[in-house]
């Protein structure tokens, strides 16, 4: 490798720089992919993958536990939390040996290692088995992702009492109580598994709502719902200190002038993501930042001729599927395959139960924007299949133009929520409308006739409501 110069060396192995590598390799180029952990990078490895093993456990018992609803009858159901953390390593390890595997069959150079642009044209290996080595290349493409925010107040030299998803997803024994500190995805994700294997769990949130990024209606809904789990939602707080303990942790919080002790085992921090860039850049080459992320234009280029970035690197909405869709545009427009888009539409998923899959406008923002708008809804109380499968907790609400029924957003909590929102996802890329949804046939039964009586209830159509 060390006597190639690279068409392309993408430097992360995450769902941009692995897409990126993989399409640079159907494209006939030289590539190489720098990783400095493991191909598939925080995602597969510590994020996305291992965590959907984990939740799916979670459904599993908790399915179990209903079946005598169903007429099946079980008896006293025992887990092994051991087991079950070991399961989701070995689904990251399957999943991370299949991207090695994809960039041998594109003919990706993989290298191992910290990398670090040292001018335009060069990357060198600074950390790992390769240590040492340079590569030329014409383009580099920097998709170093991004790492979980630490908060300052919280000790963090206790990794098994005060936790990020990283040491969450690995933890050696399950806790009997945990305090999660935000309630993004990633916190009502952990809040959901732990809570159905019998953890006492408590959710610390300084806005006033759960998931403050979706719509308030979606966000009550599962507040309900987690409270009907045993969940404990505290919503509007202010956290005043944070302490270890000889046997956990302790947090002083308040909530509208009142202040709360609460003691838990472990602590889960789950505040959002800082771009990872340490030392991965030279500084003389003065990339333009802002908040932290790298700026690009159209193309996804820096303000450095030939350095490119895609992915969480370069800010917001910081999703494994929009990285994927930045970095296969980015080498597209490099190597001239076809016109670099930007993202607009992107489909939001969370995948505790009730699940939650959304896109586009908030009925507050549309509000906020002063956009003449209609609203649909369908309750999943009213699907058959929903009612069938005994999960018809949620809804789906979608927002649309008054006049011409462009779809401005569309909202869904409940069963499958994060497969059906994709529907919704198509057609505002092909600048659907609300009638041509409800004109196309869905099958019945299924979970996806919601989204035909929610475009139906737009105008009182909606047959089944």
């Amino acid at each position: 490798m060390a006597d190639k110069k690279y068409d392309l060396i993408v430097v992360g192995g995450g769902p941009a720089g692995y897409a990126a590598a993989i399409r640079a390799g159907q494209l006939g180029k030289k590539v190489a992919c720098v990783e400095m952990e493991r191909a598939g990078g925080t995602c597969l490895n510590w994020g996305c993958i291992p965590s959907k093993a984990l939740l799916k456990s979670a459904e599993l018992i908790q399915s179990i536990k209903k079946a005598e609803q169903f007429g099946i009858k079980v008896g006293d159901v025992e887990y092994d939390f051991e087991k079950i953390i070991k399961r989701s390593r070995g689904v990251a390890d399957q999943m991370a040996k299949g991207i090695e595997f994809l960039f041998k069959k594109n003919k990706v150079d993989y290298v191992v290692g910290k990398a670090q642009l040292t001018d335009a044209k060069t990357v060198k290996i600074v950390e790992g088995e390769s240590k040492g080595q340079e590569f030329k290349t014409d383009h580099v493409l920097l998709a170093t992702g991004c790492r979980a925010r630490r908060l300052p107040f919280l000790p963090n030299d206790d990794p098994d009492r005060v936790m990020t998803s990283r040491e969450a997803l690995v933890m050696k024994k399950q806790p009997n109580s945990v305090a999660i500190i935000g309630s993004g995805a990633i916190g009502v994700e952990f809040a959901y598994f732990l809570n159905a294997f019998g953890t006492e769990v408590t959710i610390l949130e300084i806005m006033p709502q759960l998931v403050p990024v979706e719509d308030e209606e979606i966000a009550k809904t599962l507040e309900k719902e987690f409270k009907k789990q045993g969940i404990k939602n505290e919503l509007g707080i202010e956290i005043k200190s944070a302490e270890l303990t000889k046997d956990g942790v302790q947090i002083v919080y308040s909530k509208k002038g009142k202040e709360t002790t609460l003691e838990v085992d472990v602590v889960i921090q789950a505040v959002g993501v800082a771009a990872y860039l340490d030392g991965a850049v030279n500084p003389s080459l003065n990339l333009k930042t802002e908040k932290g992320f790298l700026v690009v234009d159209d193309r996804y280029m820096t303000n450095v001729a030939g350095i490119y970035a895609a992915g969480d690197i370069i800010g917001p909405p910081t999703l494994a599927h929009v990285a994927t869709f930045e970095a296969v545009q980015a080498v597209n427009g490099m190597f001239g395959a076809s016109k670099p888009r930007r993202v607009k539409n992107f489909p939001g998923a969370t995948y505790c139960q009730p699940q939650i899959g959304s896109t586009g406008l908030t009925e507050k923002q549309a509000k906020e924007k002063g956009l003449d708008f209609k609203v649909g809804k369908f309750p999943f109380v009213a699907s058959g299949k929903a009612v069938a499968g005994n999960h018809s907790e949620g809804f789906v609400k979608v927002i649309s133009d008054a006049k011409t029924g462009e779809i401005f957003g569309a909202h869904v909590i409940g069963r499958d929520a994060t497969e059906l929102i994709t529907e919704y996802c198509l057609a505002m890329e092909m600048e659907g409308t609300i009638d041509e949804i409800h004109g196309t046939i869905h099958a019945h039964p299924t979970m996806s006739e919601a989204l035909a009586e929610a475009a139906a209830d737009t105008h009182h159509e909606a047959i089944h409501i």
